[in-house]
């Protein structure tokens, strides 16, 4: 059966080089300090959509992302990967969002695109790790839900059967469609991108790309509609503002601070087997390892 599957990527600020400038006074992310990145679990989402993309023929997978004007990145990550389109969410009115005007924000969007069997993300952003999102968006939307997914084992006759990875065990369930799922990280790795792709879709861009851009490539973007990736806003999507953004989050940050760790001891090694061996030997002792 032909499926029609969004999938919910975020990108988000690459936590391994969080600095003193991460955090604004605020309480919010200073997205602009740090390196950004396709959330890691939601390409794990990705794979399982592509997955079920190539064992039902007619299938499309459609990408959502809210974010600043350069999260159209992670439209054109999924694009590269076996995507066939996607829609960036964005305004200044949706800064600063908690999870509950997220997951409105996203939910008045996927309504506005409509009829969606699968809606697929991963369990949580690395930014936040609260895995609130993909729960209060099928409460919203009144669809079921499946959380913790590592495998979608099938699909038919309106029905969809997946592995759920939980603490203590793997249990299977199944749910009828339309249906929402979160996915593991513990699922299959997404898939690079693929040469042909990136060739097909390097030059996609949402409409407020292709103003700043210093190229004209009006004509390009004329003969090939493809390439035109959607950009909506509060307004497009019918969003409340009072529903947005910091108005519409009741998670405010008390307090922020910095910990920075110090090395106390060092210790310098060359690449000789005995010096790592004695290493070994020595995080053994002292019970770091073993």
């Amino acid at each position: 059966m032909s499926l029609r599957m969004l999938v919910l990527a975020k990108q988000v600020p690459d936590t391994r080089n969080v600095g003193k400038d991460a955090m604004k006074a605020d309480g919010t992310v200073n997205r602009a300090a740090l390196p950004a990145i396709f959330n890691p679990e939601d390409l794990n989402a990705l794979e399982q959509a592509l997955q079920l993309k190539e064992n039902n023929p007619g299938s499309t997978i459609q990408l959502l992302t809210m974010g600043p004007p350069r999260a159209a990145d992670i439209i054109r990550e999924g694009l590269f990967r076996g995507a066939d389109g996607g829609v960036l969410l964005t305004d200044r009115a949706f800064a600063g969002a908690d999870t509950l005007a997220t997951s409105y924000a996203l939910s008045c969007a996927i309504r506005k695109m409509d009829g969606f069997d699968i809606i697929i993300g991963g369990r949580q952003a690395i930014d936040g790790d609260t895995a609130q999102v993909g729960p209060q968006v099928a409460e919203k939307l009144g669809i079921a839900q499946i959380t913790y997914a590592e495998e979608i084992l099938d699909v038919s006759n309106g029905e969809i059967t997946v592995k759920r990875r939980l603490e203590r065990g793997v249990e299977v369930v199944r749910a009828k469609l339309p249906v929402l799922i979160t996915v593991n990280g513990t699922a299959d790795e997404c898939r690079p991108r693929n040469a042909k792709l990136l060739q097909r879709f390097k030059h996609a861009r949402t409409v407020s790309e292709q103003q700043s851009s210093d190229n004209d490539y009006i004509a390009l973007y004329n003969d090939r509609p493809e390439l035109n990736l959607t950009e909506w806003n509060t307004k497009d999507v019918d969003a409340k503002l009072e529903d947005c953004g910091l108005s519409g989050s009741p998670t405010k940050v008390k307090k922020i601070e910095n910990v920075v760790f110090q090395a106390k001891e060092s210790k310098r090694m060359g690449a000789s087997d005995l010096e790592i061996e004695d290493l070994v030997i020595e995080l053994i002792t002292n019970h770091t390892i073993g």
